[in-house]
């Protein structure tokens, strides 16, 4: 079956500096997540900031309202240039997200490249151009609006 890619760029009026500390903040994932997803951080005493080898554990809820758990890693890291989680438990068959920030003139380029490939084959197939898709474009457009509600428009 096919893995998809999502790509999305935002360009933040801000400093790397000030981008870096709230992307890399695990507290703020909620912040940035529609209520509507169930989003709930259950690991307890995280630190303030990812780092490589990481384990966050959520309940979220894609559809229906049913809950269920999502455990990634955060595999690597560069300070002030990027972060990469991959799902280790949870609804995708697989899911690697990277979180790439890099300096523009007037703020910071923030790229998001998340390659990831639905469950059970052909009805995840069918279920991606159905609902998979237009969701993460959904909760891409929600963090967006509130990235720029943080930090200002470009």
């Amino acid at each position: 079956m096919p893995v998809y890619t999502k790509h999305e760029t935002l360009k933040i009026p801000s400093t790397i500096e000030k981008v870096w500390d709230f992307i890399s903040s695990p507290q703020n994932l909620k912040r940035i997540t529609p209520e509507y997803m169930g989003f709930d951080i259950t690991t307890k005493n995280l630190p303030e900031k990812v780092y490589a080898g990481m384990i966050i554990s959520y309940t979220v809820s894609p559809l229906l309202g049913i809950k269920m758990r999502w455990v990634t890693e955060i595999t690597h890291v560069s300070e002030l240039k990027y972060f990469v989680d991959e799902q280790r438990i949870g609804p995708y068959k697989m899911w690697h997200h990277q979180h790439i920030i890099e300096n523009v003139e007037g703020g910071v380029l923030m790229t998001d490249i998340v390659d990831y490939q639905p469950p059970m084959g052909l009805v995840g197939a069918i279920a991606n151009q159905l609902v998979i898709k237009k969701q993460l474009n959904e909760i891409f457009a929600f963090r967006t609006r509130k990235l720029e509600e943080y930090f200002g428009k470009f």
